[in-house]
């Protein structure tokens, strides 16, 4: 029995493990997609009109 639930856990850790580098790597790049957006923005202030 003690062997079961040790499976268990043991399995329920790697998983939060791998959840929660999948949700570093998409908020990294998340990230760096808007600082490049803004970028953007902030070059074109010039051009834009209103």
């Amino acid at each position: 029995m003690e062997e079961k639930a040790y499976k268990v856990m043991s399995r329920s850790g790697a998983l939060n493990i791998t959840v929660g580098v999948i949700a570093i790597v998409f908020g990294i790049a998340g990230g760096v997609l808007l600082l490049v957006s803004g970028g953007r923005l902030l070059a074109a202030k010039s051009k834009l009109l209103f």
